[in-house]
């Protein structure tokens, strides 16, 4: 599907081997918490990525360094090229990421980042909502859509500062879910790619404020923070 290749005999997946190789997977060693690349810094010494998360929010993992490359036209086929159906591979690249024992031994359900109604309609379908059900069919987990929805439309955060992200989406989702049947859970929420987190933060707030115990995010992929070398 990006390469025009031929598929070989054996391959059943939309985007070839060839290109997936070509995927540039985060640099390690990574942050055992937020899972950013940490630049070989020394064991201990803080994290500034881990600074951008609310204390509600136990770990978050990514698997491909965006933007450019392999990985980010395998996410603009996703999100922009109506190829709905490569979240399942991209689902089970998302599955070999390794939490916290804490965190897999918790997790009860995935929560996709909700679209607004105007984008959801326009597009057809919810990116992340895809990857969190190839997601969850990996893991045997839940996919629970109902419990967060987009409570009015945003601008797109491409563009913008971090300062602007974060005001960006500040009170932009809405838990539906009554506080009883979130009480407890420690909840992931699923995105296809984070920068500055504003966006997760911001349904993790509401997640929490509505009963959830503990978020958890994953992503296909991440752009570097200020000052990163990768």
């Amino acid at each position: 599907m990006l390469c025009g290749r031929q598929l070989d005999a054996l391959e059943r997946e939309l985007i070839c081997g060839h290109c997936w190789l070509r995927a540039t997977e985060l640099p390690w060693p990574r942050c055992e918490r937020c899972g950013h690349p940490t630049d070989g810094r020394r064991t201990g010494t803080p994290c500034r990525w881990c600074e951008l998360l609310p204390p509600c929010v136990r770990a978050a993992r990514s698997m491909y360094a965006m933007p450019g490359g392999t990985a980010e036209r395998i996410v603009h086929a996703l999100k922009y090229h109506e190829w709905p159906a490569v979240a399942r591979a991209m689902g089970r690249r998302l599955a070999t990421l390794r939490f916290p024992r804490d965190v897999e031994e918790e997790r009860a359900a995935l929560v996709p980042v909700p679209l607004a109604v105007s984008r959801q309609r326009e597009r057809g379908y919810n990116q992340s909502a895809e990857l969190a059900r190839a997601l969850g069919a990996a893991w045997s987990l839940p996919v629970r859509e109902d419990l967060l929805v987009r409570a009015r439309a945003t601008e797109t955060q491409t563009r913008l500062t971090p300062g602007e992200r974060h005001r960006n989406v500040s009170g932009a989702f809405r838990v539906t879910a009554d506080r009883a049947s979130l009480r407890g859970l420690h909840l992931v929420l699923v995105d296809d790619v984070v920068t500055t987190a504003a966006t997760l933060n911001a349904c993790a707030a509401a997640l929490h404020a509505g009963g959830a115990r503990i978020l958890s995010f994953v992503t296909f992929g991440r752009a570097p923070a200020l000052g990163d070398r990768w």
